[in-house]
């Protein structure tokens, strides 16, 4: 018997940087998903779900499984190490259990998917100790890759790694784990329905058409290198709403840069970084228009109840947001509360893990 764990996460700066090849830092929270598993004679995986009330099996043959639903992570798990020279002549059986909010913008699926492949690859034939780097890698292509949805790395490695890590994708990935000494968050459900694919559709597609345009008159624009001062000579040729986008999206940049720095700093100034992460909350709601009127409550009444910043969390259009709350978590937790969210106190957390075995 097996049990691995892994953290949901939280976005604290790049909120849609990331799949535009932009750095983005994220930290894992106190919020995890637990399989619980062992080895059965039957060549069958055998899922309990007892937190959504189901259950899941499926045959073992050693060959490529077929997808039976849209987001068939289980089985895309099991394909991929496969396709990595991993065997199994045994079958799984195995229990799902988490207290990461589902469907809410804080990784609940890649935190499920790199928990079932720490837990595949030590119950293989021949069971090896993957290095959370490399189960961040396989998980994306797991769970993004192997589907062709829009969404970039940050999700698998801030939920593998743990703790706070700022990511670069480009021109290669380039992890670096911070040690920040953060206090306490707290995260809000604002219990709507959201639509992560086709937020992440309308502004990814949306940044690609702007870049296009852009580029065929300027090309030495960057995300990277260009100042924010130089989209004005762009404006003429967008569409206002491409014009705002493309603005805020180099003004998010910015805030990450200076997050950075803030982090970095020995002597942790908590009120900057607050402020850091409200003003990015301001851009995303007027330029990526991801926020809801729901969490916008939430999060002025998790600042007037003593939170020193906050903003929402994931794709957006619905989800989470958190609030930075190193005092007053209780009473923060309450006001978002009274705006009919369920709140979580958080800390941050280390990454994926086996916890016995």
């Amino acid at each position: 018997m097996i049990t691995a764990s892994t953290p949901g996460r939280i976005c604290l700066f790049g909120e849609h940087l990331d799949y535009l090849g932009l750095p983005v830092i994220a930290a894992a929270i106190s919020c995890r998903i637990s399989i619980t598993a062992k080895r059965i004679r039957q060549q069958v995986i055998h899922l309990h779900l007892p937190d959504i009330g189901e259950a899941e099996q499926f045959a073992l043959n050693g060959q490529q499984l077929s997808y039976q639903q849209e987001r068939d992570y289980y089985k895309s798990s099991v394909n991929l190490l496969l396709r990595k020279g991993f065997t199994f002549s045994e079958g799984i059986e195995a229990t799902v259990r988490g207290t990461i909010p589902i469907n809410s913008g804080t990784s609940s699926s890649s935190a499920l998917i790199v928990t079932w492949l720490n837990i595949l690859s030590r119950l293989a034939d021949s069971p090896r100790e993957i290095a959370p780097a490399q189960l961040a890698e396989w998980a994306n292509a797991a769970e993004v890759l192997e589907f062709g949805e829009p969404g970039g790395m940050m999700d698998h490695y801030s939920t593998a790694v743990g703790n706070v890590i700022y990511l670069e994708s480009v021109p290669s990935i380039q992890l670096t784990e911070l040690k920040p000494a953060l206090g306490t968050f707290v995260l809000g459900d604002s219990l709507e329905p959201k639509d992560t694919i086709g937020i992440l559709g309308r502004v990814r597609y949306g940044m690609g058409s702007i870049l296009t345009k852009v580029n065929s008159v300027n090309h030495n624009f960057s995300l990277h290198n260009s100042e924010i001062t130089e989209v004005g000579e762009f404006k003429d040729m967008l569409t206002k709403d491409e014009y705002i986008l493309l603005k805020g999206t180099l003004a998010n940049r910015d805030i990450l840069r200076e997050a950075l720095t803030v982090l970095q700093t020995p002597l942790l100034d908590h009120q900057r970084l607050g402020r850091l992460l409200s003003d990015h909350q301001e851009n995303l709601r007027a330029a990526q228009r991801i926020s809801t009127p729901k969490i916008d409550r939430m999060l002025e009444a998790a600042l007037k109840a003593g939170a020193l910043g906050g903003k929402i969390n994931g794709s957006g259009g619905g989800g989470c947001m958190f609030a930075y709350a190193p005092d007053h978590a209780e009473t923060v937790a309450e006001a978002i509360e009274r705006e009919g969210g369920q709140a979580y106190i958080i800390q941050v957390d280390e990454g994926t893990r086996v916890e016995k075995s």
